[in-house]
């Protein structure tokens, strides 16, 4: 992995996600590429209880055990893929789950994946899955490489980032683990 990348994503889901923001996803998805800017996403840690890797690694966990740089896919609610992007040092369970994107290049195929428009087609982590043709089998994919990749973008200023509680879970509700930058129109929900 690059050193910048690496470096990047070797600290903590904490303070990884923050850093996130501005980044691109490039995707290669039916012979053409998208590109995406990440707007919001969401810590998880093993020592929270909100986190997958909260009970230690599992068979569907152990992609967030590491190492850094991969992306872990987990199907929700039986009906939607989410994703996130492994944090920190191999052996311990964190990510950073993405919860918006907004798009760069080709967004014409993104609404048609998703049957929508606007910022609808990827303003929340399950329906940027469904427009960037994230499955389960992308979990555990290497983040440096196509089909999906993830690249530095534009740095986003501290000024410019919204700190708030996670949103869309049941336990842990008051830890201010999400991040999203200030007055973007594809963030989730304000």
């Amino acid at each position: 992995m690059a050193s910048d990348l690496a470096s990047l994503l070797s600290g903590s889901a904490e303070d990884v996600a923050p850093r996130l923001l501005g980044a691109v996803l490039t995707r290669e998805l039916n012979g053409e590429t998208v590109r995406v800017k990440i707007v919001e996403t969401e810590a998880y840690d093993q020592t929270d209880v909100a986190s997958h890797s909260y009970r230690g690694e599992t068979e569907r966990t152990k992609v967030m055990f590491g190492p850094a740089g991969y992306l872990y896919v987990y199907f929700t609610y039986g009906m939607h893929y989410c994703c996130n992007v492994v944090t920190g040092p191999a052996g311990h369970g964190a990510a950073v789950l993405i919860r918006a994107v907004e798009p760069i290049e080709g967004e014409a195929l993104l609404q048609i994946n998703r049957k929508a428009t606007g910022v609808n087609t990827t303003n929340g982590p399950a329906k940027l899955c469904q427009a960037l043709g994230i499955h389960k089998h992308l979990n555990g994919h290497d983040l440096r490489r196509l089909p999906l990749r993830l690249e530095l973008g534009d740095s986003i200023t501290q000024e410019s980032i919204m700190q708030t509680t996670r949103i869309g879970i049941a336990k842990g509700v008051d830890v201010p683990w999400r991040f999203y930058i200030r007055g973007n129109s594809w963030v989730s929900k304000v």
